[in-house]
């Protein structure tokens, strides 16, 4: 068993918001990578593909998704699946939110066009 918390070592910010890895591969999960994520409203994710599918689980506020130009709304008491490989982008709406995330552990992400995979570190 394994109690695992947040750490500044393992949090990445970028102009959206935080990933803040939870558990992983590197942290006694071998199968399935967990992390925080935490956005402010008014700033997009880039445009990307993940290659796993993942479930979003918001804890707080409400986040909305457009998956292959389809728009979902998603927040706290729900969980939205995004299926591996569809084009997506996401935002906070109505105020700052966050959300665990859960997928198969070491997934990448690619931007539409690139063959270049670029793996996710708080999946690891």
């Amino acid at each position: 068993m394994y109690v695992i918390s947040e750490t500044a070592e393992r949090t990445t910010h970028n102009a959206s918001g935080l990933a803040a890895a939870l558990a992983g591969p590197s942290r006694g999960s071998e199968q399935v990578s967990t992390w925080r994520v935490e956005m402010e409203p008014g700033t997009d994710s880039p445009v990307h593909l993940i290659d796993r599918d993942q479930v979003w689980m918001p804890i707080a506020g409400t986040f909305e998704f457009v998956i292959d130009e389809e728009t979902a709304l998603v927040g706290t008491g729900q969980a939205l699946v995004v299926p591996a490989d569809r084009t997506r982008v996401f935002r906070a709406v109505d105020g700052r939110a966050q959300a665990l995330v859960a997928m198969a552990a070491g997934g990448t992400a690619a931007v539409p066009g690139s063959d270049e995979r670029i793996p996710l570190p708080w999946a690891r």
